[in-house]
């Protein structure tokens, strides 16, 4: 067997190369991106690329690349089941509503008309999220109808641009305070003003669909729980100053009594039924009841904050861990099957 990774400085792949090498396991280096990637993985029996929904070439190709390789019978990370709802909050609301996960109550309409006769019949205020967008991006909260009747008139419209870059100069003013931002990251903001991203230009404005969800009020922070095959890890996020978001805010927590059981369960749970490789939820809790208002296998790398793990029996392992050698042990399991408690060093010497 040999692994075939796409490096990205930003993501994953350092680490599973890190770890590759470590234990002996091969692997080779690819480039996702060459017309010859089908071609150049002959020799490989896993491919995992940790593909990003703002890079413009992923966008363009990655799902499709993932899924045919799938397909054709390669192991690949993520799979289909992981990531063809990564970063579409309406998929999202689709597949967590077909099985009746516990959800922050979500509406999308596709006509102008259906849109305008919930907003007369509906409580206020209301989330408005677009499909796309990380870290609190284009996430509003609509105070009334008479603003929803705006955002709708736009989604129907010209449409939302994927780069707003107020808010997003904005942003970078607000984590600057706080010391989570150079001062260089608020001029590459101000320079941004002048010109859109590349992102934004070959993905254009969204429109077409208008996509809401409940407003979850008394929340002064989220819980995100990670899990990767079948062990969770989490942090409390809390909001922003005078905010409702808690995504992207650059204050998070990290210590074991932050999280109840009853979100892990819930996700480690929910995990095992979509069969999900890896997945990270964000939860809101309503009314004492725990909800997810998002989804998504392409998270942030916490593992030097996180202060230990719960294995899929609610065990807690305390100390260091790496949720990316969970990942290449998938792949690894996947073609041997060997158990994942075996390390691959042993698993190499036993069956290869």
């Amino acid at each position: 067997m040999k692994i075939a990774i796409h490096h990205r400085k930003e993501g994953f792949s350092s680490r599973w190369i890190q770890y590759c090498k470590e234990n002996k396991i091969p692997y080779k280096l690819v480039n996702c991106y060459s017309s010859d990637i089908v071609r150049d993985l002959d020799d490989c029996t896993a491919l995992m690329w940790h593909f990003h929904q703002a890079n413009p070439k992923d966008v363009l190709f990655a799902k499709q690349l993932i899924y045919s390789l799938e397909t054709a019978g390669k192991k690949v990370f993520p799979d289909f089941r992981a990531c063809w709802h990564f970063d579409d909050k309406v998929g999202q609301k689709y597949l967590l509503e077909a099985v009746d996960a516990p959800m922050a109550p979500s509406y999308v309409f596709y006509e102008k008309k259906e849109a305008f006769d919930w907003v007369d019949t509906s409580g206020f205020p209301k989330v408005f999220k677009l499909r796309r967008g990380s870290g609190s991006d284009h996430v509003r909260l609509v105070r009334d109808r008479r603003s929803a009747k705006k955002m709708i008139r736009k989604a129907f419209g010209s449409g939302f641009r994927q780069y707003d870059a107020v808010s997003n100069l904005r942003e970078r003013l607000r984590k600057f305070r706080i010391g989570k931002a150079r001062f260089y990251d608020v001029l590459k903001g101000v320079v941004r003003l002048g010109y859109s991203t590349e992102f934004a230009k070959v993905i254009g404005n969204e429109k077409g669909y208008i996509y809401f969800q409940d407003f979850i009020p008394d929340n002064d922070h989220d819980i995100r729980v990670n899990v990767v095959d079948g062990k969770a890890f989490a942090v409390k996020r809390r909001v922003r100053e005078n905010d409702f978001r808690a995504s992207g805010s650059g204050y998070p927590e990290f210590e074991k009594h932050h999280f109840p059981e009853e979100v892990i369960e819930i996700a480690l749970d929910l995990t095992k039924k979509l069969q999900l490789q890896a997945v990270a939820y964000d939860f809101l809790n309503h009314n004492g009841r725990y909800v997810i208002s998002e989804l998504s296998y392409g998270f942030c790398d916490m593992t030097d904050a996180c202060t230990g793990y719960w294995d899929g029996e609610m065990n807690w392992h305390p100390g260091k861990f790496y949720e990316q050698d969970w990942m290449v042990d998938m792949m690894l399991r996947e073609e041997t099957g060997v158990s994942f408690d075996h390390k691959a060093e042993k698993i190499y010497k036993e069956k290869i």
